[in-house]
């Protein structure tokens, strides 16, 4: 009995010695959380014709200094919680004693979503167009033929203009679901946004329960799982204070892709249907897994022709059953096909075919004007064409074994990612929900650093962009490569020793003591699993 608490006492007492030490990096991010929170309200997406601000007397905040004072308590909580995940992530690489244990992390990460719970909608006014969307189901329409305009009231009036009269590209469960809740909270449209936010947030406790066992099930780090796809800041700020229905389908999607490598493949297929039936691009996962359930068999012995073709139709079978359940409980049939070609509404240079086709237009320029649509329907079918071939290689390369699957699970979505019309920083979940599986190089994860700093700047807060304004683009730039450089190297500007000698104290370090962040870099990457 006695010797049982001895032997346990040691490991308990590194744990909670590593979670003090990587606390102050976890309160930072949560001040920057509640900091977002607060300054959404002078520069985020609030509802629009609604007198709630002036009632409370707050209108102030939104026009003239007092939106000026709180963007920058929003700016200021965005570069807390982007310094605290670099720093944190720093740690979590080195492997080292101070690094926080999973269950830490865990309930560290619910602190810093809590207060994006009730921001107001930041980036997008995308959960406008879920309500909308819901109320003209509820009103008798089809979203999948009318759009929100159908049904004209306080939540058409908030959502983005141009998907007014757009339809749903949604899949039957996110549809019924939205219906539920705009069945309850009517056209209140702050009551609205809260419980979009709650319907879609055990997506989160979702994510936090896959994500480790993802993770470990692949030799991977669990801590470094929950940092790359959970901790980041581009994430959490846009699925969360957003809300996107990213937040909920990742976490059904990831839970799948457990269960299914996991050897529950029959409950792994159907949970991964069900993302399926949130929003379609998880379907990208469903073939992978023919390669991980075949695997599993021939773990145990050789697999013949008739299990190839029985797992085949286990995997189309039950992902049938379940996509066709809900279709028929919220009967509105596979109209949400049609939704899917408005994305090409959204223009931004970050996918290939529309970078391409502003790169032709702009080198066109001094022989012939071309107009950037027509160029664009170009690009983007080659895209669309490459992106197919793309799609079969990859799931025909990637069919070894479990690994090399979901190796290929992550890199078809990334594939989509850069291949299709357009994209948008929330997208980027789908990729990184199934990159966890993975110890990824330093490279890789600077460039995660990099591209998620670069997202939440160029994307402004109450929905702008500055994607086409060279000032605010190169300053975009240039933070990004410094956060993706700070996490290779600490303080690589050297503010710490500029400030050290401004006070005098630089004289003070002893001789044999290492200077700010050299023990960090000389340290070498833990192995897969550390």
């Amino acid at each position: 009995m006695n010797s049982g608490v001895k032997a346990s006492t040691p490991t308990a007492a590194r744990t909670g010695v590593r979670d003090r030490t990587a606390r102050g990096d976890l309160i930072i991010g949560a001040v920057g959380a509640i900091l977002v929170c607060l300054g959404s309200f002078g520069v985020g997406d609030p509802p629009r014709n609604t007198t709630t601000l002036a009632d409370l007397g707050l209108s102030w905040i939104t026009y003239g200094h007092g939106k000026n004072l709180f963007g920058i308590f929003f700016w200021l909580g965005v570069f807390s919680m982007v310094f605290a995940w670099v720093r944190l992530g720093r740690r979590i690489a080195r492997g080292a004693t101070d690094s926080p244990s999973v269950r830490t992390l865990q309930r560290w990460l619910l602190v810093w979503a809590a207060p994006l719970l009730v921001a107001v909608p930041v980036y997008s006014r995308d959960v406008y167009a879920y309500l909308a969307q819901g109320a003209v189901f509820g009103a008798g329409f089809n979203p999948y033929a009318d759009g929100p305009a159908h049904h004209p009231g306080p939540l058409v009036d908030s959502m983005a203009t141009v998907w007014a009269t757009t339809t749903a590209p949604y899949g039957p469960f996110t549809m019924g679901l939205l219906r539920v809740v705009t069945e309850v909270t009517g056209d209140h449209v702050v009551a609205g946004i809260l419980a979009v936010r709650l319907v879609l947030v055990p997506g989160l406790f979702l994510s936090l329960w896959a994500i480790p066992r993802l993770a470990r099930h692949f030799g991977a780090s669990p801590q470094a799982g929950l940092w790359l796809a959970l901790f980041n800041p581009m994430v959490l700020i846009h699925l969360v204070a957003g809300p996107h229905v990213e937040l909920l389908m990742a976490g059904v999607l990831t839970t799948g892709v457990v269960l299914v490598v996991t050897g529950r493949h029959v409950a792994g297929t159907a949970v991964l249907a069900l993302a399926v039936s949130i929003k379609i691009t998880a379907g990208i996962a469903v073939p992978f897994v023919l390669w991980i359930w075949l695997s599993h068999i021939r773990s145990r012995r050789p697999a013949t022709a008739r299990d190839v073709i029985g797992v085949f139709a286990a995997i189309v079978g039950i992902s049938v059953a379940v996509f066709g359940l809900w279709t028929l409980l919220v009967g509105l049939g596979f109209g949400w096909l049609t939704g899917l070609g408005w994305a090409d509404v959204i223009i931004n240079w970050f996918t290939i075919p529309t970078f391409v086709a502003h790169v032709v237009t702009l080198l066109a320029a001094p022989f012939v004007a071309l107009n950037l649509q027509p160029v664009l329907e170009i690009t983007r079918a080659i895209g669309s064409v490459v992106l197919a071939v793309t799609l079969v290689a990859l799931w025909w390369r990637h069919r070894r074994d479990e690994r090399d699957a979901v190796a290929g699970m992550a890199w078809a979505m990334l594939a989509v990612l850069l291949l299709e019309p357009s994209t948008l920083p929330w997208y980027y979940t789908w990729a990184l929900a199934i990159a966890v599986a993975f110890t990824l190089p330093p490279w890789a994860r600077a460039t995660v650093v990099g591209v998620s700093t670069f997202m939440l700047i160029v994307f402004q807060p109450d929905d702008a962009i500055v994607f086409y304004k060279p000032v605010e683009l190169t300053l975009a730039f240039l933070l990004a490569g410094l956060a993706a450089w700070s996490l290779l190297r600490p303080d690589p500007l050297r503010l710490g020793r500029f400030g050290r000698w401004a006070w005098g104290s630089e004289r003070t370090r002893a001789p044999d003591q290492p200077a700010d962040g050299e023990d960090e870099v000389r340290k070498p990457e833990p192995a897969p699993g550390g």
